[in-house]
């Protein structure tokens, strides 16, 4: 397929009826791009169908956490304190919110993880555990899950918002950067072709969300990007980024990664979402 390219009444028609049968929007995306069609028509054509109330949006993905995010709610109850929805993409599923944490709690974060950082490492590839990865520059360290009163706030506060089950989050990854670091665009799921990944399911199955709270805010650079669907977010205090992956395959856009700090240094906690109960 080749010139331009227009959604015609026939595709939208055909849209409806896929979404209303339950086909997955990451699913009607790919057999659009299969079919010739363009990425950027093919998430407007899709997302634009759900925006025009063309099937009922259910009240979450099956086995994937969400925010309750409906009728153009502006704020949500995250149980001790009121989230700010400050940005809401569909294809990929990306939300990002205002006020998660508070100045003293992002303090309090980082004076923790301080004396525990380390180079920072990704899952190897050819061997069991993990390795250093010139990919990934950054310094960090893992909570236990509840290890310290701050850190159980925040993830209890995570776990109603996302409407995600406390015991399936692993333990909250609180990163460093310091000038010129950058993690490499990549995707957070489990990749079936590495030697580590069949062990690291049998704790909990695979990642299907990943939040990123800002715990400071760098003087320039360090945004999170998604280069599929060319959106950056700017890492400021006491903001987050959820988004979310139903399946482990490339199809759900959510390739993303840390942009290098041009000047300041950002400090990150992570929480990533498993399917099951993370033991």
């Amino acid at each position: 397929m080749s010139g331009t390219q227009y959604v015609t009444p026939d595709l939208k028609r055909w849209l409806r009826e896929q979404l209303i049968a339950g086909q997955s929007s990451v699913d009607l995306v790919q057999s659009m791009i299969k079919a010739g069609w363009q990425q950027k028509i093919a998430l407007e054509a899709v997302a634009q169908a759900k925006l025009d109330g063309w099937f009922k949006k259910e009240e979450a993905t099956p086995g994937v956490p969400d925010a309750a995010v409906r009728d153009g709610a502006c704020v949500l109850d995250a149980g001790d304190r009121e989230v700010q929805v400050l940005s809401a993409v569909e294809l990929p599923r990306v939300l990002v919110f205002g006020n998660l944490l508070s100045a003293e709690e992002c303090e309090a974060i980082i004076e923790l993880a301080r004396p525990r950082m380390a180079r920072s490492e990704t899952v190897a590839e050819d061997k069991e555990g993990s390795e250093v990865n010139m990919a990934r520059t950054s310094r960090g360290m893992f909570f236990e899950r509840g290890e310290a009163e701050v850190v159980a706030r925040v993830e209890a506060r995570i776990a109603r918002l996302l409407n995600w089950p406390l015991e399936n989050g692993e333990g909250m990854q609180v990163l460093h950067y310091q000038p010129g670091a950058e993690y490499q665009p990549h995707y957070d799921y489990f990749d079936a072709r590495h030697a580590s990944t069949p062990s690291i399911l049998k704790r909990g199955g695979q990642r299907v969300g990943t939040l990123v709270m800002y715990l400071n805010t760098p003087k320039r650079g360090g945004a999170t990007t998604f280069p599929d669907v060319k959106m950056a977010v700017q890492p400021i205090r006491g903001n987050a980024v959820f988004f979310s992956y139903p399946k482990p395959e490339p199809g759900t856009l959510t390739l993303h990664g840390g942009a290098p700090v041009l000047e300041g240094e950002k400090w990150v906690a992570t929480k990533w979402m498993r399917q099951g109960r993370f033991e």
